[in-house]
């Protein structure tokens, strides 16, 4: 099993799109979310006929599109506990969120990036086993939103495209130089106040195309100053939102989450440090236009020391086929655990004979890992076992485990993994940075003709 965390390339201002791959990694990270799925979907549910409601560039998209990802989003937030907004605004929201991402796709078609049947095969897979059904049930689901399968298909094709376009766009356009990262150190080690500081955003982004005139972006301007007077008179922000702002996270009212200050650009840090909680800040200029914020929440946390608690686990892998399901998996390595805590088994002599794992030959050992390598249905288990316990059958993206920790420490970072994590910390910065302008650059530059209202 390999196991390493990556760099994130996300974009600050689009919570969705952090949930829906963003953040990227190996080994037992995912990479792709749930996507047109909704769960108990009835069999005679109403459908809807299909039409051209836009045009991106030549490229339609249709009514049922905007639909999918409405269901999607509305089953996300429900997950979430979180609001949603009227039926016919979301539509409107998800439209002008469609539009963006069929722009992006064309660029990376453009450029060559392809994903092949396989990788799709391998995506819907999962999306099955994650909703605890077979692909017949999940094609059933599906159709009886009015969604053909092919089309279901293709989205995921396309949301898997969207992800490699971002990562290969974004990391061509963030570069750090040595020094670049000895002045960013420099700025951790001098302000421990800050990298322990958590804090909740909202924002109001109205965007300036890179191609804006100087009349143009007065007019922008002018927007932005009405909303933010709107904003500190008192009408409810996430309405505003809604309504006003042209970020991706709009559809949640502008709500960017509760994060380490280091994770939100300087630029929003630096206007909500010395306010109170519910302040009005703004506008802000940034390369993606007018920022109009308010703080939701700030936390003071533990100022971050210089050690992680490691954990060092093992495990069976059965990996699911048409062979062997989900249920003959857990039976399997229920049967293992019991004789492996019966003392009739051993584990590592039970990995290295049934584990479909690379450490499989270690007798499953994975080794000492920090926080945050392994997906989290994975890591949440083991770390809720006591050294020396096992847990019971685990299911994950990548199959059935039985998890057993074997134990744990704390251990200092070295100069070096100190300097690497610093550097991590800033490439992200800058990732969010790139990505926002790329973004709004594919936008302005795309053709876009509105058709049909949503329905």
């Amino acid at each position: 099993m390999t196991k390493f965390i990556s760099l994130s390339t996300v974009c600050v201002v689009s919570a969705t799109l952090l949930a829906a791959g963003m953040a990227q990694a190996q080994g037992l990270r995912p990479s792709t979310s749930l996507s047109g799925v909704r769960a108990g979907a009835a069999p005679g549910a109403q459908r809807s006929a299909d039409f051209i409601v836009a045009i991106v560039n030549s490229e339609p998209i249709t009514n049922n599109e905007v639909r999918a990802r409405v269901l999607r989003f509305e089953q996300q937030q429900t997950q979430r506990g979180g609001t949603l907004p009227a039926r016919a605004e979301l539509m409107e929201q998800m439209l002008q969120r469609l539009i963006s991402e069929r722009a992006q796709v064309q660029v990376g078609r453009e450029n060559g990036v392809k994903v092949d049947d396989a990788a799709v095969d391998a995506s819907v897979l999962a999306i099955a086993r994650q909703n605890q059904v077979n692909i017949a049930e999940l094609r059933k689901r599906i159709e009886a939103d009015g969604i053909s399968y092919n089309q279901f298909r293709e989205s995921i094709r396309d949301d898997m495209l969207l992800t490699r376009v971002r990562e290969r766009e974004v990391e061509g356009r963030v570069s750090i130089t040595e020094q670049e990262l000895d002045v960013f150190i420099v700025e951790q080690q001098g302000s421990i106040e800050a990298n322990s500081l958590e804090l909740n955003i909202a924002q109001i982004l109205i965007a300036v195309p890179e191609s804006a005139t100087e009349a143009e972006i007065a007019a922008l301007q002018a927007r932005a100053n009405t909303a933010a007077q709107r904003a500190r008179a008192g009408e409810e922000f996430s309405v505003l939102a809604r309504s006003l702002s042209q970020s991706l996270d709009r559809a949640s009212g502008g709500v960017m989450g509760l994060r380490s200050a280091e994770r939100y650009p300087s630029l929003f840090v630096d206007a909500v440090r010395a306010v109170n909680v519910g302040s009005i800040t703004g506008p802000l200029r940034s390369g993606a236009g007018f920022h109009i914020l308010k703080l939701l929440d700030k936390k003071q946390t533990a100022a971050p020391g210089m050690t992680v608690q490691q954990s060092r686990a093992r495990h069976i892998l059965l990996r699911l086929s048409a062979q062997r399901s989900e249920s003959a998996a857990k039976e399997r390595l229920a049967a293992l655990r019991s004789e492996i805590a019966g003392g009739k088994l051993d584990f590592a002599v039970a990995a290295k004979d049934n584990s479909q794992d690379g450490s499989a030959a270690e007798g499953g050992d994975l080794g000492w890992v920090n926080p945050g390598q392994f997906v989290p249905e994975f890591e949440d288990v083991m770390n809720t076992l006591a050294p020396g316990q096992m847990s019971q059958p685990v299911v994950s993206r990548f199959g059935v485990h039985l998890i057993q920790l074997m134990e744990r420490r704390e251990t200092s970072l070295s100069v070096r993994q100190q300097r690497e994590l610093a550097r991590a910390n800033l490439r992200e910065k800058k990732a969010e940075e790139a990505f926002i302008t790329w973004a709004e650059d594919v936008r302005a530059r795309a053709y876009v003709e509105l058709r049909e209202p949503v329905q």
